[in-house]
């Protein structure tokens, strides 16, 4: 193996977010938020499981921040609950939650830790979900409250802000799909809540500036690499509309200040495209200082032929299963060589700016030995070769700053409940004990190393 050596300063990191982690869902002032109301109906969940407790990093925090100082790692990004802040969305803050971030982001700080906070990773108030939730343009004035508030509480000591995590995923696995909370399944209502999102983030980019902080500020889009299982016109067609729907559909926006013409073409003949007012698109097209990247895997689409009335979904496109390549727990495609192909597609047809691997994990299938060990050789190997292609992509030109690798521990994995694990960390969920995998010992060498060395040959120092 080459030795692939990183840039000075380059950020290794661990992410989690509020929801898949803290637990105490009602406690301190917390208010419900859509997750804790989605997890407790019957049939949502696998298992019937719930994140009330999860890995209870509420409570356990100091000692997670013990376990990231000996894993080596310069920066951890966690989310703000925002029912925690604000029960019922808005209105009168409650100080005990304030005072648990507080705390938490003053431990990282004395270990000397970067936080990296995101405002929303999907937990809305349920409050606000029963008044139409991000359908309602009145969402978007209560997250610029928070966002607000946050700010103004945290903001000296913050450098590094997440607006919205994966917007893509709250509109079509929350509105159109239904998969994720709230659980709705209209793919009109889902575009004009894509809107709202981009909108918001806008806005708080907006108010961010205006209070003046001296730290960087931007979003997290959960980009992939769409490929056609065919050269046939069809094909091709079936795979454009995929990655506009995933991709260009935020992308676009935040960048151009306008949606994709051809799907929004598509939508707009079916009556499905979002109510855009004057001026939303420079609001959302307001400059980021960096863009952040949730890279798992790639897809590969071939057209639903059959007539449109009786296709699986609004596109008439199909996933396709492609032979012989290895998939993970999660069913995703295993395909490192997307994340180096994304980010080069950022840099040539979007804005040459800063940008952070701010998601990229694996879920494989973990056992926990009798001496306490987690041989996960897969999620390392998957690990390894996913960070060559970033270093690639950063001698090919890209502005790469940092990579969060996700995540932290095992955790609540949404409607999977605790079946899957992504964690550097394993937690037994019934007794809450954390244990090193194999590929935590991994991860330290790496950032001990600022990339991947052969010990059997001497370190090239590459000059980017």
């Amino acid at each position: 193996m080459a030795n692939y050596i990183f840039p000075k300063g380059f950020v290794w990191g661990t992410a989690t977010s509020a929801y898949q982690v803290e637990g105490a869902w009602n406690e301190d002032g917390k208010g419900e938020s859509i997750w804790d109301n989605f997890t407790h109906k019957s049939g949502k969940i696998q298992n019937h499981e719930t994140g009330d407790v999860a890995c209870d990093h509420y409570h356990r925090y100091k000692e997670d921040i013990k376990i990231m100082r000996k894993l080596g790692v310069k920066s951890y990004r966690f989310s703000i609950s925002w029912p925690r802040i604000f029960p019922n969305g808005v209105g009168k803050p409650n100080n005990k939650g304030l005072k648990f971030y507080r705390s938490l982001v003053n431990e990282l700080l004395a270990a000397n830790i970067q936080p990296v906070v995101t405002l929303y990773h999907w937990d809305l108030p349920q409050k606000l979900q029963e008044k139409g939730g991000w359908l309602n343009g009145k969402t978007v004035d209560a997250f610029v409250s928070y966002a607000t508030f946050i700010f103004k509480e945290l903001g000296n000591k913050i450098s590094l802000w997440i607006t919205i995590n994966e917007p893509a995923v709250v509109a079509y696995e929350g509105y159109a799909f239904g998969k994720k909370a709230p659980g709705i399944k209209d793919m009109k209502i889902a575009l004009q809540v894509a809107h709202n999102l981009l909108l918001s983030h806008g806005k708080a980019i907006q108010i961010y500036r205006k209070l003046g902080f001296k730290g960087k500020i931007g979003i997290a889009l959960s980009n992939h690499e769409v490929f056609a299982n065919s050269n046939s016109n069809e094909d091709q067609l079936a795979a454009q509309k995929q990655h506009e729907l995933k991709n260009s559909w935020f992308l676009d926006p935040l960048f151009r200040g306008s949606y994709p013409r051809m799907l929004f073409n598509f939508f707009k003949e079916r009556g499905k495209t979002p109510v855009i007012k004057s001026g939303d698109m420079d609001i959302i097209r307001s400059p980021i200082d960096f863009l952040g990247i949730n890279y798992y895997f790639r897809t590969v689409y071939k057209s639903d032929d059959r007539a449109e009335k009786m296709c699986r979904n609004e596109l008439c496109i199909e996933q396709v299963k492609v032979k012989g390549s290895e998939y993970t727990d999660m069913g995703w495609e295993k395909y490192p060589h997307g994340i180096h192909n994304m980010l080069l597609m950022l840099k040539r047809y979007y804005r040459d700016i800063p940008v952070y691997i701010t998601e990229n994990g694996a879920a494989f299938e973990d056992f926990l030995t009798k001496d306490k060990k987690v041989h996960d050789i897969k999620r390392i190997n998957y690990l390894k070769e996913h960070f060559k292609e970033a270093w690639e992509a950063i001698r090919d030109g890209v502005n790469l700053k940092g990579y969060l690798v996700w995540s932290q521990m095992d955790n609540f994995e949404w409607e999977w409940g605790y079946s899957k694990r992504f964690g550097l960390i394993h937690v037994n969920f019934e007794t809450l004990e954390r244990t090193w995998k194999d590929s935590a010992y991994f991860y330290k060498d790496v950032i001990k190393n600022n990339g991947l060395i052969d010990k059997k040959k001497k370190p090239i120092k590459k000059k980017f």
